[in-house]
């Protein structure tokens, strides 16, 4: 199973503040068909981070799923997780694939920025993210990306691209049309009252 192809489900504030609920809740998206699952905690001090960044570890792997961690090469390398998702201000991406060896998953957010991509997947991330494309709660401050700088990704780079901000099962489908592997949700899937059935919903696009 290819975990760069499907919904990727990445933790919200709200799942992060209870460890047992964020467990329970990444569980539940898992089963619902998440195939890589990214643990976002800004606010919970480091020690805390490391613990639940290892149980995670051990809950994906164990349900046949991918962990990656936001922002941290270091957290993600100290926990063993499958590699880390970059944004423009972290680590670039040369520095991370150096400290996490040559099988770990390095992600690059690119927002709208064509010219980002080319940099980054010249340091070798392994995918590309893009957007926003809709209204977001996560970041809604973030520039909206058009769904044409996807298309324009998609005749320009050979690896799997990530459509993010916004996105659910129903206006997801002119990103998937324009080349999207990946789709991310937060508040899609771990705002949700049920989150195996919100989960299911999105996976159900790449049936």
């Amino acid at each position: 199973m290819n975990p760069l192809c499907g919904l990727y489900a990445i933790t919200s504030a709200a799942v992060c503040v209870d460890g047992m609920r964020l467990l329970d809740s990444v569980e539940a998206a898992v089963l619902g068909g998440a195939r890589l699952v990214q643990y976002r905690d800004k606010h919970s001090p480091p020690a805390l981070m490391l613990r639940q960044a290892r149980l995670l570890v051990g809950l994906c792997h164990r349900l046949g799923a991918r962990l990656i961690v936001n922002d941290e090469p270091q957290l993600a390398a100290a926990a063993g997780a499958d590699g880390v998702h970059l944004g423009g201000a972290d680590a670039p991406v040369a520095s991370a694939r150096a400290l996490l060896g040559p099988r770990a998953i390095i992600g690059a957010s690119c927002g709208r920025s064509l010219d980002y991509a080319r940099d980054a997947a010249a340091a070798g991330a392994d995918y590309l993210a893009f957007g926003r494309f809709f209204a977001s709660r996560t970041k809604p401050q973030a520039p909206q990306a058009a769904v044409e700088v996807l298309r324009d990704a998609r005749v320009e780079f050979d690896r799997p691209l990530c459509a993010i901000g916004g996105i659910t099962p129903a206006n997801a489908a002119p990103l998937l049309a324009a080349g999207a592997d990946l789709i991310a949700a937060v508040d899609g899937v771990f705002g949700a009252a049920d989150v195996r059935a919100a989960a299911a919903a999105y996976a159900k696009l790449f049936d």
